[in-house]
């Protein structure tokens, strides 16, 4: 795992102090199983030299072991970069990397993948260490430089390269934001080269993390990587009320995990009928009100009546088939869902004196004294 080579605290999380069982403050941030590690190749074959190496928050990248290092899952490597080097943990080695590559990047050369240089020494360590103990300070430098120009943007978070010649900013923006003399003034403050990456809200969350209204830290920092779009229908076809402030997430965006269950939902509506066809009855029509996918409930009830009519959604087809036959059922109660009501006994039992109203009376009242009469000695003097 990370932790154990982690630079921060020592071999510690930063967060809850659980030396690596959790993913607080980036130690295990989209941290990866490795259920093929136990598994020896067959005879003959080689390892693949393709790595996955994690970088500050959820980036990450798939770099080449040209030359065939002995390099494990949380070793600390600095890899070639565009200029200078760079630094960042191994998470995925050998058979494992092959299927992360063949379904993250389906045009991935790895001929033309950068190359991992060297097992990080001490001295790489220290200078890895100082550059992100002081990319808190940069950010707020850079929020300051950008106010003083007037630009509506937010800077949200600050990387430093692993040599600490390169700095990436990421912001979020409305819109397109024109920062080329933003960049001529960090470039002339801080003496470095300045990226900027524009993101969006759910990135954002997935780089700063955080926790969700279910308790737990967020889908999007732990171990989500593709963010598909989520509409109010996935609401809707869940019976949720569309509510902005239940149904959005910290990103302000709605919630991803209102797709989680959403295949669930709309196989199990395939059995049901469509809520728009009305029921005709001698009595009048009968409207859809609401549905209830995991008991197998539609609510139905005529216009101006409060009484609500519970049925199986075979037996809402049945009276849909003789609507189209020319018939007409009198009533919705032949067809409603009977409930039956079990009355359960319910049996006395003392249970230690516990029923007693006055149990707690000898408790409070205050003992009475006794009065002990002496008993006269005899006066041995009179003898």
């Amino acid at each position: 795992m990370g932790c154990k080579t982690c630079s921060s605290g020592g071999g510690k999380p930063n967060g809850c102090q659980t030396n690596g069982t959790c993913s607080t403050s980036g130690c295990n941030k989209l941290e990866v199983y490795d259920w093929l590690a136990n598994i020896d190749l067959p005879g003959g074959q080689q390892a693949y030299d393709i790595l996955e190496v994690r970088f500050k928050n959820s980036r990450k990248d798939f770099f080449r072991n040209a030359q065939k290092l002995n390099i494990q899952v949380g070793d600390i490597v600095v890899i070639d970069a565009s200029s200078g080097f760079d630094v960042g943990v191994v998470s995925i080695v050998g058979e494992l990397a092959k299927i992360q590559v063949s379904k993250k990047k389906n045009d991935f050369k790895p001929l033309e993948a950068r190359k991992i240089l060297r097992i990080a020494d001490q001295k790489d360590i220290d200078l890895w260490i100082k550059a992100r103990s002081k990319e808190k300070e940069l950010m707020y430098k850079a929020r300051t430089l950008a106010l003083n120009i007037g630009l509506e943007m937010k800077i949200s978070d600050v990387e430093y390269q692993g040599d600490m010649s390169k700095a990436i900013f990421y912001y979020t923006a409305e819109g397109r934001v024109d920062f080329r003399q933003l960049i001529k003034d960090m470039a002339g403050e801080f003496r470095i080269r300045i990226e900027m990456k524009q993101i969006g809200s759910r990135q954002e969350s997935s780089r700063l993390g955080g926790i969700g209204s279910c308790g737990r830290e967020l889908c999007c920092s732990t171990w989500l990587t593709d963010f598909r779009s989520v509409s109010t229908s996935a609401a809707r076809y869940q019976q949720l009320s569309l509510n902005p402030q239940k149904l959005a997430g910290q990103c302000g965006k709605l919630k991803c995990c209102l797709n989680f269950e959403l295949d669930a939902y709309l196989e199990s509506l395939k059995t049901f009928p469509k809520k728009e066809i009305k029921l005709k009855t001698l009595k009048g029509d009968a409207y859809h009100v609401k549905t209830d996918v995991f008991k197998g409930t539609m609510w139905y009830a005529f216009r101006g009546e409060s009484e609500l009519y519970p049925m199986t959604p075979k037996r809402v087809k049945e009276i849909i088939e003789s609507n189209k036959n020319g018939k007409k059922p009198s009533d919705l109660k032949d067809y409603q869902i009977q409930e039956t009501v079990v009355e359960e006994e319910v049996g006395y039992s003392n249970v230690v004196g516990q029923d007693s109203v006055s149990r707690f009376e000898k408790s409070f009242k205050k003992p009475k004294k006794k009065n002990f009469k002496r008993k006269k000695r005899p006066n041995k003097n009179k003898e």
